[in-house]
């Protein structure tokens, strides 16, 4: 038990590494596209506690982002966001309980699992900075480099590039300090500057207990899921196999082990497909696992299910507690924290290319990286397995 779950402060640090990539894609979801904030969050807290506890070790919890950046950026409808999560759930369990994704699998070269870890690694550095001078598409739609602070600069310079590279610094100096945990030192240091640089919390629908209602937008029309299906599921799908199954396994079992036995490609897709089963049902966003989630969470030390047990209560109680007003309180936290969080994140997903050998091998990595930057990473996923494929031929070199 003691080796399953452990409460320290370590594990708490590490339960909050991810919030750079969660927080931003949920609550822009809930702001431009009406999801129900108190369904999306509580669902986000039961997938972190759930998992945790069947899979026994620590488990990420992320948003599909492909999904979520679509939908934010051209406002989509609740009902569609909601059809979307319906089909990746339906999606995702045929492909696990067939055992689809382990053919998928065994044609799955190293060099392309690797080459997506380092993709979604460079992503989450770039989004990461992206928040800290102020340029991301939600302080962009916000007109603001800190929405929610009264403060917007410091002299010539913006406050995210002040408050970011304080925090970075901070991070750097007390990243391996157990005493100190860098990720909850500097997402306390960042609520501390953030409410001394006018942030407010509004408490609106008052404090008290709530509970989500089932489907609170109804059941989605038969046109909302042949949109969802073209626009949002398939462009997702390469993503999500690639990324959030079998990037996410593979990186578990360096992480953890033998103690990562029950982290399979055919479990991994059931435990998502039931995640979007719920979400669907109480109005929040599809979801997943990923390996810059699990990245994250272990660079900043979460190293048993007892950070998903912490981070899923404290989801859980603050949508319950708060109810729809849950999005102001995380309005409390500048976006330049986000930022740092996700810059070390993904620095240490990078890094996993490190074990290649093979001067083909390197090739395949990083092509995948410059097709996932000049396009994205579904683009990227399905050129790298037909390039390895190729290389295979000895009469091809690079």
């Amino acid at each position: 038990m003691s080796e399953r779950f452990k409460f320290n402060r370590m594990e708490l640090a590490g339960s909050l590494g991810d919030l750079g990539t969660l927080l931003p894609i949920a609550i822009a979801m809930v702001l431009f596209n009406g999801l129900n904030a108190l369904g999306l969050f509580l669902s986000i807290g039961v997938f972190f506690i759930a998992s945790g506890v069947y899979f026994g070790i620590t488990v990420p919890v992320q948003p599909m982002k492909v999904i979520g950046a679509y939908a934010i950026a051209t406002a989509m409808s609740a009902d569609q966001i909601l059809a979307s999560s319906l089909l990746m759930g339906v999606f995702l369990l045929i492909v696990g309980l067939t055992g689809a994704i382990d053919i998928i699998r065994k044609f799955t070269p190293n060099a392309v699992i690797r080459g997506v870890q380092l993709s979604t690694g460079a992503l989450l550095i770039t989004g990461g900075v992206k928040f800290m001078i102020g340029t991301s598409t939600y302080q962009a739609l916000q007109q603001a480099v800190e929405p929610h602070l009264a403060i917007q600069s410091i002299g010539p310079l913006p406050i995210s590039l002040v408050i970011g590279a304080i925090a970075a610094i901070v991070t750097l100096l007390l990243l391996d300090n157990k005493k100190f945990p860098a990720g909850l030192i500097v997402v306390a240091g960042g609520l501390a500057a953030g409410l001394a640089f006018g942030a407010r919390f509004d408490l609106s629908s008052g404090f008290g207990f709530h509970l989500p209602e089932m489907l609170p937008f109804g059941f989605p029309g038969k046109a909302d899921f042949t949109f969802a299906l073209f626009a949002l599921v398939l462009p997702q799908l390469p993503m999500t196999l690639g990324n959030a199954v079998l990037a996410y396994t593979d990186l578990s079992k360096e992480y953890f082990g033998d103690r990562s036995a029950m982290v399979t490609n055919r479990k991994a897709c059931v435990s998502m497909a039931l995640a979007n089963f719920f979400s669907f049902c109480v109005g929040g966003m599809p979801l997943c696992h990923g390996a810059g989630g699990l990245a994250a969470h272990y660079r900043f030390g979460a190293r048993t299910a007892g950070s998903n047990v912490m981070i899923g209560v404290l989801f859980l109680a603050l949508a319950m507690f708060f109810g729809n007003d849950i999005v102001g309180l995380f309005n409390l936290l500048p976006m330049s924290i986000l930022g740092v969080l996700l810059v070390f994140a993904g620095s240490q997903l990078t890094l996993t290319i490190m074990d290649l050998k093979d001067r083909k091998d390197y090739f395949v990595a990083t092509l995948i990286l410059g097709i996932t930057l000049a396009s994205n990473l579904a683009a990227g996923f399905i050129a790298g397995m037909v390039v390895a494929q190729l290389l295979r031929w000895e009469k091809l070199s690079v």
